[in-house]
């Protein structure tokens, strides 16, 4: 189980444009923050993705990273549609998920979690709230404030 104050674990998945994107890419130069979602084009998910596109100069200025993972395959028509300017990742297989331990809500719906991770690889903030999709951004916000 990932726990903040650890290392992140690192993985492979494609984004929304078919390239490959590590988590370790990131790793001394970025920090990332890595929200786990259920699935595109949903209430609920809409509006956290839309919620971190409105964000996503506070998050520059913090020197962040979005990025969104779901078990979706193709994520190009979503951020299309709502024009998200951050990397949407392919989970399919729920690999990942696993491997963040992100928890079932109710034990069937993908849990919505999200993990602050600083620059050099440490989760500093985990966040899970599948209800309140929105808050998942200004709880973001605050722990990078907190870690800068």
């Amino acid at each position: 189980m990932v726990k903040e104050g650890e290392t992140a674990p690192d993985f492979s998945l494609k984004d929304q444009n078919g390239n490959t994107v590590r988590l370790s890419d990131f790793k001394g130069k970025k920090a990332v923050v890595l929200y786990f979602y259920p699935k595109d084009d949903t209430p609920g998910c809409t509006k956290q993705a839309c919620s971190f596109r409105d964000a996503i100069e506070d998050f520059m200025q913090l020197d962040a990273e979005v990025i969104g993972i779901s078990s979706d395959k193709d994520h190009r028509q979503f951020a299309e549609k709502y024009k998200l300017p951050f990397k949407l990742l392919s989970d399919y297989d729920s690999k990942v998920r696993k491997l963040y331990d992100v928890p079932a809500t109710l034990g069937i719906l993908p849990g919505r979690v999200t993990y602050v991770i600083d620059k050099q690889g440490v989760v500093r903030k985990i966040y899970n709230n599948q209800f309140q999709a929105e808050l998942h951004v200004e709880e973001a916000r605050k722990a990078l404030k907190a870690g800068s």
